[in-house]
């Protein structure tokens, strides 16, 4: 006897629930529902699931066979005077070498730095000599406290990013004072101060004590969706530690920025900027892109923490109001002060005074140097 479609519907379901026919397929319908929305939600959207389920094979890179990061960097050579009308850079860049030996043994100096990055100008400025740039990306570094970790970075992403042939400029934004660090809104100051300098086409927003293990880990946006980068970090075991993740180093059209609001300007202390940028993203309408995990690799340098940059206690409270607030505070809502725009040979730093962080009752103020700059200049940077 063949089943009635009504059976047919049902056939899944397990026996024994003691329903009524409907009932069960009512119940089974809406546990698939929901189901289907939690894999929707965990996978990034339908963009990514789609990525995640039909994702062909990965390129394999042995990084047990490193080069070192200015290998090919001498074969770019000057413009010839008199030369002119130049042609667009190659769609491939032919400079890379794949994995970089990273090592965090020696801090170089300063000095030493710009010594074998002769063709950067004032600023950290940089333009192919010999082709004209398909990509213009600004390169942004919040920052305090962290010189070695800086002069690590600035030793390894200049010729990194030279054999990509961008023209692409460095801005460190340093926050002035002893307040609690605010990451998120410093990102949204060299936003704005980069963008007064150039009309950038992609703007990379980096953690100073990550550094890129591989050179075709291209440094430009994905011009439809903002793009998360450091997919596979030392720290996690060169995993991506869920699927929302949007910390480290992202990348972004400016856009794409202005779409989700920038970033929070209220995440005073370590932790949840990231996961309320996720957030944003998805309000706006927009999915996360990302590398293969065998080219988003990335160094860290070990760190204790940062005294001024403890676990942020607000965080939580303020993921669950993201759905509320993401409209009013980011780049709409962003008050700054800036005491120094100055162009190193290496980079552009960009001193600001943030702001006080909101006090919680019962606690004292920091004293604030108002020699913050001199301190900074004491320090090197």
């Amino acid at each position: 006897m063949l089943p009635t479609p009504g059976t047919m519907r049902c056939l899944s379901l397990p026996s024994g629930w003691g329903l009524p026919l409907d009932r069960q397929c009512t119940f089974g319908l809406l546990l698939a529902s929901q189901l289907l929305f939690l894999l929707y939600y965990t996978f990034g959207g339908i963009r990514s699931m789609a990525l995640q389920l039909w994702r062909g094979p990965q390129p394999a890179w042995d990084y047990s066979r490193t080069q070192d990061v200015y290998t090919n960097l001498s074969l770019i050579q000057l413009l010839l005077p008199g030369t002119h009308h130049l042609a667009y850079c190659p769609q491939k860049p032919p400079y890379l070498v794949g994995p970089l030996a990273i090592a965090f043994n020696r801090t170089p100096s300063l000095d030493e730095i710009w010594d074998r990055n002769r063709l950067v100008t004032p600023g950290g400025f940089y333009t192919p000599p010999n082709c004209q740039a398909r990509h213009r990306t600004a390169v942004i570094v919040p920052h305090r406290h962290r010189e070695p970790h800086l002069r690590h970075f600035l030793y390894y992403i200049h010729p990194f990013l030279q054999r990509q042939q961008l023209q692409y400029g460095l801005y460190i934004i340093h926050q002035a004072g002893n307040e609690t660090f605010n990451r998120a809104k410093l990102l949204n100051v060299g936003v704005k101060e980069a963008m007064k300098d150039e009309d950038w086409d992609c703007l990379y927003l980096h953690d100073v004590d990550l550094i890129p293990e591989n050179d075709h880990n291209i440094y430009t946006c994905d011009p439809s969706h903002p793009k998360h980068v450091s997919i596979a970090m030392n720290k996690f075991g060169y995993q991506l530690p869920y699927r929302t993740y949007f910390g480290g180093v992202s990348a972004v059209t400016p856009e794409q920025y202005l779409r989700m609001n920038g970033f929070p300007n209220e995440y005073w202390g370590w932790g949840g900027e990231d996961d309320d940028i996720a957030t944003r993203l998805q309000l706006a309408g927009m999915t996360i892109s990302r590398p293969p995990l065998s080219v988003g690799r990335y160094k860290m340098i070990k760190h204790n923490s940062d005294r001024g940059n403890e676990q942020n206690p607000r965080r939580f409270d303020l993921l669950l109001r993201t759905r509320r607030s993401w409209t009013q505070d980011g780049m709409n809502s962003l008050v700054y002060t800036t005491l120094a725009h100055q162009r190193h040979p290496l980079f552009t730093n960009v001193t600001v005074d943030i702001g006080p962080a909101p006090r919680r009752p019962g606690t004292l103020r920091p004293q604030t140097h108002k020699g913050s700059l001199a301190s900074l200049r004491a320090a090197g940077v």
